[in-house]
């Protein structure tokens, strides 16, 4: 009956995050136009997107303050399960909303030095708070079990996810509805994740994914194509981070990058573009990175490409879940 209960809640706080999104994200646009939040579109980026000039961003600010309001109107607080994701959404969300500030009225964000120094310092509290609280001296590796490791290594390695999650969702948001989409999927996983981890299921955390997941559909209802709104920093690198940290929660950090296989293609081809363009002396292994681009010059509609990388984000996050309910009685 409490399992019942405990499922009802998670819908119902899907539902009420979409909807309070709905109903909020109309009068917040018009606050942005107002206020003249709009995205500056990089100059060597492709031609078609000239036309998404001033289309208002921030739109990430707007999830992470449904989220957490919403959270703590059903919880009185925090527990050790979501004390650090929330940590990481609020602390992640303020350096992404003041770079998306500083991105529409100056043209130019915050430098990449400064913002990665204040996204490794937030990383590696919650990767600290993460091992002290869950006391971590082993991870769970697929097919194999928990393998021992020291908490130093587990804390670096742990800050090095946070912040790649985070450069990661970022990178890949640069089509209507495609880090939205993504991320909502990966999110779906981790929740069905923290309900049936083992030896103890994790409801308050699946809890707080759900509210995610339907404050990102609610976001995705005017950010597909044409989009109306960006989620900007405030969302990319928040949610990014948040996701990283929930992966690291629910002992599940290693299938991170099957869940959030789009993710690691997209920062990989960026990668490998610069390598390639340094080896090679000034030729391009793609048309344009991150690979999205790349695709989109060569002629797929945007709304096509950002399909596809869904249905491959939603097949990998399938795998992923499999699993980690296949290695269940390893752990």
């Amino acid at each position: 009956m409490t399992d019942n209960l405990a499922q009802v809640e998670l819908i119902q706080g899907l539902l009420l995050a979409f909807a309070l999104m709905v109903i909020l994200m109309s009068p917040y646009i018009r606050l942005l136009h107002a206020v003249g939040f709009g995205k500056r579109i990089r100059e060597d980026g492709p031609e078609s997107h000239f036309v998404k000039e001033g289309t208002p961003t921030m739109g990430g600010l707007l999830i992470v303050v449904v989220v957490i309001g919403i959270y703590f109107f059903l919880r009185p607080g925090p527990d050790a399960s979501t004390f650090a994701p929330l940590a990481a959404l609020a602390g992640v969300g303020l350096l992404g909303a003041f770079d998306d500030y500083l991105n529409a009225r100056t043209g130019e964000g915050i430098r990449v030095r400064q913002k990665l120094i204040w996204l490794t310092i937030v990383a590696f509290v919650a990767a600290w708070q993460i091992q002290q609280t869950y006391d971590i001296t082993a991870i769970a590796v697929p097919f194999v079990g928990a393998v021992e490791i020291d908490p130093r290594v587990y804390i670096l390695f742990a800050a090095f996810a946070i912040v790649a999650a985070a450069n990661g969702v970022n990178i890949t948001d640069g089509l209507d509805g495609l880090s939205g989409g993504t991320l909502a999927i990966a999110f779906v996983a981790y929740m069905l994740i923290a309900l049936f981890n083992s030896p103890l299921a994790q409801p308050n955390l699946a809890l707080l994914c759900a509210l995610i997941i339907g404050a990102l559909l609610g976001f995705l209802w005017f950010n597909v194509h044409p989009a109306q709104i960006f989620i900007g920093d405030s969302g990319a690198l928040a949610l990014g981070a948040t996701l990283a940290v929930t992966a690291l929660i629910t002992g599940q950090i290693l299938v991170l990058p099957l869940i959030g296989i789009i993710f690691v293609i997209e920062t990989a081809s960026v990668i490998l573009q610069v390598g390639y363009y340094k080896m090679s002396g000034g030729k391009r292994l793609f048309r344009m990175s991150p690979i999205h681009h790349h695709f989109e010059l060569g002629g797929w509609d945007e709304e096509k490409i950002t399909i596809r990388f869904w249905i491959v984000g939603i097949l990998a996050a399938l795998l992923g879940v499999t699993l980690f309910l296949a290695s269940l009685d390893r752990l």
